[in-house]
């Protein structure tokens, strides 16, 4: 007996010496080969390689090749751009405080900054800087602009501006100041109406700030129902996607897991309270555009039956990231995780063909109309229907493959290919004249310009953007005017596509007086509430939000 003891101890004691000893080699040994590898023939380039070699970018090139294998958003992001990406999702930046565009190769002021230094100062939207620091900065490349104009808070900066009709400039020297970027883009109460409607253009770290802010004042005013639009939003920070989610959810409500790898990337996140608008009537508007934490925020409101989802399938990205910094100011970004929503589900499309990932092959498109009950026979026979008329079914999944889950009530939804909506609602398309028209800035110039940058609607209006929003009309004069304008910029004139999209023209144009004289949330209120056919159709929907919700 007491042998068998020894020879067993001896066996366990030779397995964990053997393991030790194994162990690194297995795990390690060949991830050591593959870097000699690497070694070896970067040391022969930059030693024997015919011209002199920048070692820097022969590094980067490696590194963007390796993550590149891997799958679309794992990336390497260089030091200048990581300084931008900071910004945006820290929330501010350091410089004067104004939104610009090109206009007729000047620098145009599209809007102040609200409480930046460039406001305090009173320049105005629709003033012309025409130099900076005393260098000429008409026909200035556009990407030195911010380089111009940023910089540490405290520092100065001349510019000479030209206003309205003067010729001579004045000077500004602005003391530059911590600017915020803010990620609620507008919020307003639509008019005589209980509705409330907020827009959230990206998740960054005062995402949820800003949009308890807006829910707070839109309560004040009135607000009993809501409109979150969360279209063309590409994502962030998970974590202000979960926060932002909660305001909506019961306690204990699940709002998304993370599965990875490795354990430590594996969590669970759970409403922790129960969130002071869990009771409001909810609607959310997705696009092809709303991508990886405005489908977390979609598609727990969806699989938790807490409201409706109105508008066109979105993105498809189940992927959480990891930002890990290199030391030299430069970053590189690895997916460590899949995301899936409360009911089990994955939304991320295929994406071993990265092209056609990115050409959004694979989301799961469907026909205009209801879809509150995801009924799989009406799925799939769409998808067989556009089969048969000699649709490209490249752009569409195969339903067979789909993995089906089901919300907290038992309707259907699929995985795998986007968070498809509650009720299918396009998007108005525009002829190639408006997209000319936009390309080439005529609104802003025909403003700036023909409108006088605005004074007119000043004098008459004043402050009173209600009586503008209601009373002011576009003549046959200004439309005249404006044909005129887009002719002199080589646009050729279709009548045909200016009588369709004649409503968007007068409100582009509307919209940018509004936001010169009043400002953004203005702009949006007169946009979203007169042209948006999902923002209207999405109006009509609160009856079947709070059925499916079990508010009434």
């Amino acid at each position: 007996m007491k042998q068998k003891i020894m020879g067993w101890l001896l066996a366990i004691i030779l397995g964990v010496t053997i393991g030790i000893i194994v162990t690194p080699m297995v795990s390690n040994d060949n991830v050591y080969s593959q870097l000699e590898k690497y070694k070896k023939v970067f040391g022969l380039t930059v030693k024997n390689y015919v011209d002199d070699v920048d070692t820097q970018k022969l590094t980067e090139a490696a590194i963007k090749g390796m993550l590149n294998d891997l799958d679309p958003h794992s990336v390497y992001i260089n030091a200048e751009d990581m300084r931008a990406v900071q910004e945006d999702f820290q929330g501010s930046f350091e410089g004067i405080g104004v939104q610009f565009d090109m206009i007729n190769d000047t620098i145009t002021i599209i809007t102040p900054i609200s409480g930046g230094p460039s406001e305090l100062l009173g320049i105005l939207a629709g003033d012309k800087i025409v130099a900076i620091d005393g260098e000429n900065a008409v026909a200035m490349n556009r990407d030195d602009v911010p380089k111009k104009l940023k910089g540490p808070k405290g520092s100065k900066v001349s510019v000479d501006i030209i206003r309205g009709s003067q010729t001579k400039p004045l000077n500004f020297v602005i003391v530059r100041d911590k600017i915020p970027l803010y990620t609620v883009d507008a919020s307003f109460l639509f008019e005589n109406s209980d509705v409330g409607f907020i827009r959230v253009n990206r998740f960054a770290a005062t995402t949820h700030q800003e949009l308890r802010e807006a829910l707070t004042n839109l309560k004040d005013e009135g607000m009993k129902k809501l409109i979150l639009d969360l279209r063309g939003n590409p994502g962030g920070f998970l974590q202000q996607a979960y926060y932002m989610a909660g305001e909506f959810l019961k306690a204990g409500d699940t709002i998304v897991y993370t599965q990875g790898r490795r354990p430590e990337f594996d969590e669970m996140m759970r409403a922790e309270r129960t969130g002071q608008f869990s009771n409001l009537p909810i609607i959310v508007l997705i696009n092809h555009g709303s991508a990886s934490a405005s489908e977390i925020v979609s598609g727990a409101i969806q699989d938790l039956d807490r409201g409706l989802v109105v508008g066109t399938t979105s993105f498809g990205k189940g992927l959480v990231q990891r930002q890990y910094d290199i030391g030299d100011g430069s970053a590189f970004r690895l997916t460590v995780s899949k995301y899936f929503t409360p009911s089990g589900r994955s939304i991320q499309r295929p994406y071993e063909d990265k092209i056609n990932y990115r050409r959004l092959f694979g989301r799961l498109e469907l026909e205009e109309g209801a879809n509150i009950e995801h009924a799989l026979e009406t799925v799939r026979k769409e998808f067989k229907d556009q089969k048969i008329t000699g649709k490209d079914s490249s752009n569409y999944v195969n339903m067979e493959e789909l993995p089906i889950h089901y919300t907290k009530s038992g309707r259907t939804v699929l995985g795998g290919g986007g968070i498809t909506p509650d009720y299918i609602i396009k998007s108005d398309t525009l002829t190639d004249l408006s997209v000319q028209l936009r390309i080439k800035r005529i609104f802003y110039e025909f403003v700036n310009n023909n409108l006088r940058n605005g004074e007119d609607v000043k004098k008459t209006y004043g402050k009173d953007f209600k009586a503008f929003a209601n009373d002011f009309k576009m003549s046959a004069k200004m439309h005249a005017d404006f044909r005129k304008l887009a002719e002199s910029k080589e646009i050729e004139w279709n009548e045909e596509q200016f009588k369709i999209d004649e409503d968007f023209i007068n409100a582009e144009i509307k919209g940018t007086l509004a936001s010169i004289v009043w400002g953004t949330k203005e702009r949006s209120q007169l946009f979203y509430s007169t042209i948006d056919r999902q923002v209207k159709k999405a109006l009509t929907l609160f009856p079947e939000a709070e059925k499916i919700a079990k508010l009434k």
